[in-house]
């Protein structure tokens, strides 16, 4: 009788396992809501938005370098009231009025078209960059999104997990009391309920993890998303 028992525990064991082994995440993802979150992502994620900010920077370089040209021109303007004398009395032609000056730097009029050239580089560069980032933050968006669907199902395997093991603790405390079974297979089935429990606690903690890790990314509450 008591291997009769324990043959018919480590069957069930393998029926509920069969059944968790057929079970299939995919049918669970939502790609119309996938899509969501990336356009999310590319919103509000706080590197992204780093990102287009560079390339701004970069963009605003290429019309600072072409107006650095007009460095070595300079103006001045001096004024003198009509009752005061000229400004300079060694060199009176200093009057009221607009002069105009030429500073050439050989070196550094030399090296702007280099900086031009420059400028329009680290823009390709940084556009560049922001593609590779649109194409990393759709994957990231789906690894955290599919880890999330994951442990969601894992935390239905586990709480049916958690009923089958307490259906079958319940009817061997039956029979237990009854004296149809030894203390060691009651013992077992409280065992196997124990590691249930455990192991569904554990799916819980996994799955507010995972939906943590997609609201970061997408800068939302789940909840929240329309």
């Amino acid at each position: 009788m008591k291997n009769l028992f324990k043959l018919s525990l480590i069957v069930l064991m393998f029926i509920n396992l069969d059944s968790y082994a057929q079970e299939s995440i995919i049918g669970d993802i939502k790609y119309a809501d996938l899509e969501k979150y990336i356009s999310l992502a590319k919103q509000n994620y706080p590197r992204r938005k780093a990102v287009n900010e560079t390339v701004t920077k970069a963009k605003a370089e290429i019309p600072i370098t072409t107006l650095s040209y007009l460095d070595i021109f300079n103006g001045s303007y001096f004024y003198r009231p009509q009752d005061k004398t000229v400004i300079d009395p060694i060199n009176p032609y200093n009057v009221n009025g607009f002069q105009f000056g030429i500073n050439l730097n050989l070196g550094a009029f030399l090296q702007k078209p280099f900086n031009a050239k420059k400028a329009k580089s680290d823009l390709k560069i940084a556009q560049y960059q922001a593609e590779e980032y649109e194409l990393a933050i759709e994957v990231e968006v789906k690894r955290r999104y599919y880890a999330y669907i994951q442990q969601l199902n894992q935390l239905k395997i586990n709480t049916q997990s958690v009923q089958d093991n307490k259906n079958v603790a319940d009817n061997l405390k039956y029979k237990f009391e009854k004296g149809e079974i030894s203390l060691d297979i009651y013992n077992q089935s409280r065992i196997n309920l124990s590691t249930s429990l455990t192991s569904k606690i554990q799916s819980e903690v996994s799955l507010l993890s995972a939906k943590d890790s997609l609201e970061e990314m997408i800068g939302m509450k789940l909840t929240d998303v329309k």
